[in-house]
């Protein structure tokens, strides 16, 4: 697979996109003056103990308090270097452990047990603040290098489950076996594989002596205070994705271009001629035609090269995702036909989670079929496609009524929710009530006004468009009022009114 790493930077904001063999595969997007804090390392204080949830509010010093979970304050994994768990730095290191089942029962401990209210905590963040909800954290800490994560925490060793050599994965878990401290875990990144042990060790040697740095530090800090930023988007994404798979590496700034160049050189000077500075006119986005593929991602409606379509619904709960034959009408039979669009819709699913960075509970409506090896067709080019997917995902199999259930990890806000807002006037409803609903309210209000007053006249303040309906083909709800009551009533258009508004008074 070819892979492109494209970098627009302003003074503004970095996005950065990734180009698998000539399409957009993911974009990140950094504003400079709305950082995100996955990774940040706060010292926090315990603001709130709940017992009911097995959780805890930490003030970290952000709007809301972050929340922590009773299993992410204790270490459940037995002190075994012939672990077997596998790690991928791409996600939070200390989540990936905790689903490991331990080797011995034995009582859990109670996060009344573990923490009191006002008590001084170390946490990292694990997950953006989203919606009405806090950060999550987690006080399994995690700093990743180029080649290794390191876990200060835990007793653990691991390897990256994308390095699938078996044989190179031993090699590599020997290794660090060999080099590990008395105390922490250590995961070999993806970065990592046929690495030596002096490139390990470097990595090893200079997380050790950063988490020293930062435990000391963490010391001095009164809380709630910052303690570690975690690195900006172009040193994340030199960090975390240009590995030898990366055939080129443009920047469109020359400043960044200097930054990264340096930081390639100290670390994978065999990766520094892939770096290019983009100097054209055309802006670079333009240039690789990301911004027009941005733009269709931003749509509910996305085409397929056969005719078919996506609709892609994100609601509070999930992400609803329905497949349509739309213009494919095939050229042997219906189930044929069927097959063919949910096998091209499976690959543009995969890629428009991953583009679109949709995550929690995701749904697929599949178009029905009858075969079940075709079934299993569908979901296995759907997994397939997901495995070059750096956040991890789960793709259950599919259910009677032609639905996959599938999860993917939710660390940041998805494109859709960092570059648009809920619509002031819908208030992100997308729909409002009709005109025609609200005449009837409005005759409802008058008749409610008139049948407590003996007299006076009415004044109904409306928006434009309600007072044009009520003068048109409601006119009829004004002509009977005033006639079975004997009132006066008056429209008047208020052009600053939202149209569902409307203000019925005695004068």
């Amino acid at each position: 697979m070819s892979q492109e790493i494209i970098i627009n930077s302003t003074p503004q904001q970095i996005r950065v996109a990734l180009i698998e063999n000539g399409q957009v595969a993911e974009v990140n997007i950094e504003r400079r003056k709305h950082r995100g804090i996955v990774g940040n390392i706060y010292k926090g204080r315990v603001s709130k103990v709940l017992p009911g949830m097995q959780a805890a509010f930490v003030n970290i010093g952000l709007k809301k308090d972050a929340f922590l979970y009773v299993t992410d304050v204790y270490d459940n994994l037995e002190d075994d270097d012939d672990d077997e768990t596998e790690g991928d730095a791409s996600e939070n290191a200390s989540q990936e452990l905790q689903q490991k089942p331990q080797k011995a029962q034995r009582r859990r401990p109670l996060i009344q047990e573990l923490l009191k209210r006002d008590q001084e905590v170390l946490v990292q963040v694990a997950k953006e603040p989203l919606g009405t909800k806090g950060a999550r954290v987690t006080c399994h800490i995690s700093l990743p290098g180029r080649y290794i994560v390191f876990m200060p925490t835990v007793n653990h060793i691991g390897v990256s489950r994308r390095i699938p050599s078996q044989g190179e994965r031993n090699r590599l878990r020997k290794i660090l076996k060999s080099l590990k401290p008395a105390s922490g875990g250590f995961i070999v990144r993806t970065a990592g594989e046929e690495r030596d042990e002096d490139d390990l060790k470097t990595d090893i040697d200079f997380l050790t002596r950063l988490w020293e740095t930062l435990r000391k530090k963490s010391e001095t800090r009164r809380a709630p205070s910052l303690v570690h930023e975690d690195l900006n988007l172009v040193s994340r994404t030199v960090r975390d994705i240009f590995t030898n798979k990366v055939e080129k590496f443009v920047l469109d700034s020359e400043e960044e271009y200097q930054r990264v160049v340096e930081f390639t050189e100290a670390t994978m000077p065999h990766l520094v001629d892939r770096i290019r500075v983009f100097v054209k006119d055309i802006p670079v986005f333009d240039h690789y035609g990301i911004e027009s593929e941005l733009e269709k991602a931003l749509q509910r409606k996305v085409w397929l090269k056969s005719g078919g379509y996506l609709i892609i619904d994100k609601t509070e709960a999930l992400v609803a995702i329905d497949v349509n034959t739309g213009k494919f009408v095939g050229r042997k039979n219906l189930e044929d036909t069927i097959v063919r669009t949910n096998l091209e819709a499976a690959t543009e699913v995969a890629r428009q989670v991953r583009l679109r960075d949709l995550g929690g509970i995701i749904i697929v409506d599949f178009i029905d079929m009858e075969n079940e090896e075709n079934k299993r067709r569908v979901v296995s080019t759907l997994e397939r496609e997901l495995e070059a997917d750096r956040a991890r995902t789960n793709v259950l199999e599919l259910t009677e009524l032609g639905l996959v259930q599938m999860t993917r990890k939710r660390v940041r806000e998805s494109l859709k929710q960092l570059l648009y807002q809920p619509c002031p006037y819908c208030k992100g409803l997308g729909i409002i009530k009709s005109e025609e609903t609200i005449c009837y309210e409005i005759q409802g209000a008058i008749q409610r006004l008139v049948s407590t007053t003996e007299n006076g006249r009415i004044t109904v303040r409306v928006h434009p468009s309600i007072a044009r309906m009520l003068k048109g083909e409601e006119r009829e709800i004004i002509n009977s009022i005033a006639t079975d009551y004997g009132r006066k009533i008056k429209l008047q258009e208020d052009k600053g009114m939202h149209q569902e508004q409307f203000q019925v008074s005695l004068v």
